[in-house]
């Protein structure tokens, strides 16, 4: 089992998307924010 915070934890494409949109929601609760800000803190950088 990965320590909490290691860099093998990775948010997949599809899921980063989905948080995106969570984000851009002016209508989306703190909670929701909050999860989908943590994430994307989990997907690697783009280059």
């Amino acid at each position: 089992m990965p320590k909490r915070g290691s860099k093998c934890e990775v948010t997949s494409k599809r899921a980063a998307s989905a948080a995106a949109k969570v984000l851009r929601n002016p209508k989306s609760s703190k909670a929701a924010k909050t999860a989908a800000a943590s994430a994307l803190t989990q997907r690697p950088n783009k280059k």
